[in-house]
């Protein structure tokens, strides 16, 4: 993001930089949260934070398969948008064979994917962040198709479909196959309450009704998919309250909750989206919503430039320690910070299903991915061949490109959504390998095309 545009709120979709961290060693966490300058998530790595979790909800209902593909109407077209360059094309031989653990998952994650693509394309409205909704047409009508469709049930059909009907390019950089960081993100559980009381002192805010959100995209197409925020004084649009402003101002947003720990409020603005257990039980879910326009400063960093911890003992533990040793002082830490991202309420009721990403469509644990719409437009399905977390056991999944971070930058640059609770949260927070991947494209409609 530009540095104006930065200022004034430029973002994806969070508005802080986010990258989880459990099993991290200090000084790599601090190192990390540090290089991160602004969200929905930096610049060089995505500062989500892992949270001491409650327990889970109850199991939920299964997700449904999408009923339908969107009918385009009579004498409308989808655009066949505008080639990448940055692609080479390749053979499905040559692409590391896809581990799939559930593929009824998978298929409907595809079919999800598919039913958004062509819609978009219906509503006519360009988007350059986001895959040409034209090539995609045929064969998400063949996927919808009980004729043509794969049954879930059998082992490799799925598969042997995109093989059908998907060409494989890989994602080049320099004239070379791209290789870049593969991180990880969750949906995290804070414990809340629907207004202040006892513990419960911390708010996350829903959007402000004086914040504005101005999109220019359709006059500067090379701004699809940022953003500019702030709020009116007289004519001018001046950038929004910082979070320390937002303090001093006695005018604070109403709040959706108030959370029981200070630093899990933080760590659940930091990672964009998370759910709310409240005292009787019932789990909301918290979706990102807006941002004040702010880069996300870390704490942590603050902490050790301030000598209140030393680098080797700036973990997640020890910052919410000194939370607690401090209480005067742990607004002071939290406006170092002059990000707040702004939330929506939602119904937490489809089980797998986590909150929408910038696609607007709702992430699958272990197939979804936040990528740089510059280089892989969302809604493009993926192969991404990378290693477990912490691990160099071998890590090849079929995934969709349906979130953005401004962490996540370049051509290769992956975020793997994990899904919800502690033990997403555990592979998110070890998870910082190296990655390639490549975008398979509808067979017979040349290179990967962005929608404009």
């Amino acid at each position: 993001m530009t540095n104006f545009l930065r200022r004034m709120a430029v973002s994806c979709r969070n508005g802080v930089a986010t990258m989880p961290w459990r099993a991290l060693a200090a000084s790599s966490f601090v190192a990390l949260v540090a290089a991160c300058s602004t969200t929905p998530p930096g610049e060089d790595g995505k500062a989500r934070a892992i949270l001491e979790q409650g327990t889970p909800p109850a199991e939920e209902p299964a997700a449904t398969r999408p009923a339908a593909l969107p009918r385009v109407p009579a004498g409308q077209s989808l655009r066949a948008g505008q080639p990448l360059s940055h692609f080479a094309q390749v053979t499905w031989a040559s692409l590391p064979p896809a581990q799939v653990a559930d593929d009824a998952v998978l298929w409907r994650a595809f079919l999800q994917n598919c039913q958004a693509v062509i819609e978009r394309g219906v509503r006519g409205s360009k988007n350059g962040a986001m895959a040409a909704p034209g090539p995609w047409y045929d064969v998400c009508q063949a996927a919808f198709d009980p004729a043509k469709a794969p049954d879930p049930t059998r082992a490799g059909a799925v598969r042997q479909f995109m093989q059908n009907w998907l060409q494989p390019w890989q994602v080049m950089a320099a004239g070379k196959p791209a290789t870049n960081t593969v991180t990880g993100y969750y949906e995290p559980l804070v414990r809340a309450a629907r207004k202040p009381q006892g513990a419960f002192q911390w708010p996350l805010y829903a959007v402000p009704d004086d914040l504005l959100t101005i999109d220019l995209s359709s006059q500067f197409p090379e701004l699809a998919g940022k953003r500019v925020r702030g709020k009116l004084e007289g004519r001018r649009i001046v950038p929004y309250d910082s979070r320390a402003e937002l303090q001093r101002s006695g005018r604070q947003p109403d709040a959706l909750v108030w959370v029981d720990d200070p630093v899990d409020a933080f760590f659940l603005q930091v990672q964009g989206s998370g759910r709310a257990q409240l005292p009787d039980g019932k789990v909301v879910r918290l979706a990102y919503a807006d941002q004040n326009g702010y880069p996300y400063v870390s704490i942590g960093r603050w902490l050790v430039d301030k000598g209140e911890l030393t680098l080797a003992q700036a973990s997640m533990q020890n910052i919410r320690e000194w939370a607690r040793r401090n209480p005067q002082r742990v607004q002071e830490m939290l406006n170092a910070n002059p990000s707040v991202v702004f939330f929506r309420e939602e119904a937490v009721h489809v089980a797998g299903e986590g909150p929408r990403g910038a696609f607007s469509v709702p992430l699958t644990a272990e197939h979804s991915i936040a990528v740089d719409p510059q280089f892989v437009p969302l809604g493009s399905t993926v192969m991404l061949s990378t290693t477990m977390p912490g691990t160099s056991e071998a890590m090849h999944r079929l995934v969709f490109a349906q979130d953005t971070g401004s962490a996540i930058k370049g051509a290769g640059r992956a975020d793997f959504y994990w899904g919800f609770g502690d033990e997403a949260g555990a592979m998110a927070g070890r998870m910082k390998q190296n990655g390639r991947m490549w975008v398979l494209w509808p067979k017979g409609k040349g290179a990967p095309a962005a929608d404009r």
